[in-house]
């Protein structure tokens, strides 16, 4: 299978093209590796990284995309990728509504796995908050995430889609109670409303916890990430299970995982 990397010279990138340099993806092999940021067009890896301009000639030879950049860049890439039927891994977060709509339209002419976190811990850590939540629906809920401080979206895509998860298996519109960060002399938490809070430091990977608190008692699911690794090994899992003449259709982790 050949794989085209765009957000190469990133922390993702680099963890996905270390991973198949590692001889534990033998059948995987890389046809090309680009970089949106020209300050990372480099040699690196073994690999020369080269613009993300040069998207529809690697393409030709891909049998998938493995993107890894920012949503205005996965959006056109999507859509060179649309053009030469390539299937996509979309592991970019920070996606806005009118963006995901895009993502979506797309996905009617190829098949695109868009996950915001690639683990299968974090991906079964979904399934949890919901079943956890349908039971207990009357307890608050709150999430808080730790990050990296050069991560740019806040929240993480992963967080953003726990209180997205919490809300719909409470019968909640996150748009109507989802509270980011709280910085008031007077917030009295609502009943039914969904806290978010992000901390930003260091060089933490990506840890997530899950708040369900109740009278005398709360209950705390937490996913830890020890290394981008786990993402990186994800994804890879994602472009395997694409390239077997999947339909097209938009598609996540727990698609991949079947779970």
């Amino acid at each position: 299978m050949k794989v085209t990397i765009c957000g190469a010279g990133g922390r993702m990138g680099q963890a996905v093209i270390t991973m198949i340099g590692s001889g534990s993806y033998s059948d995987i092999e890389i046809c090309g590796a680009l970089e949106c940021d020209k300050n990372k067009i480099i040699k690196t890896s073994e690999l020369l990284i080269f613009s993300i301009d040069n998207l529809d000639k690697f393409l030709s030879e891909a049998d998938i995309l493995i993107d890894f950049t920012n949503p205005n860049s996965t959006l056109k890439s999507l859509e060179i990728a649309k053009t030469h039927k390539v299937p996509v891994v979309i592991g970019t977060t920070g996606f806005n509504e009118s963006q995901k709509e895009k993502i979506k339209i797309i996905s009617r002419d190829i098949p695109i796995v868009c996950s915001p976190n690639m683990s299968i811990g974090v991906n079964i850590l979904f399934k949890l908050v919901e079943a956890v939540a349908k039971k207990i629906y009357d307890y608050d809920i709150e999430i808080v995430e730790l990050h990296h401080n050069k991560k740019n979206d806040s929240p993480s895509g992963t967080a953003a889609k726990l209180a997205e998860i919490a809300a719909t298996s409470i019968g909640k519109d996150i748009a109507s109670v989802g509270v980011y960060g709280r910085h008031s002399s007077s917030m009295l938490r609502k009943k039914d409303e969904i806290g978010v809070l992000s901390v930003r430091a260091g060089d933490i990977v990506g840890d997530h916890t899950v708040y369900f608190a109740g009278p005398g008692e709360r209950i705390e699911l937490t996913h830890r990430a020890h290394s981008r690794n786990t993402f990186a090994a994800g994804a890879l899992r994602a472009a395997k299970w694409l390239n077997v003449e999947r339909e097209p259709r938009l598609y996540d982790m727990l698609d991949v995982l079947d779970i």
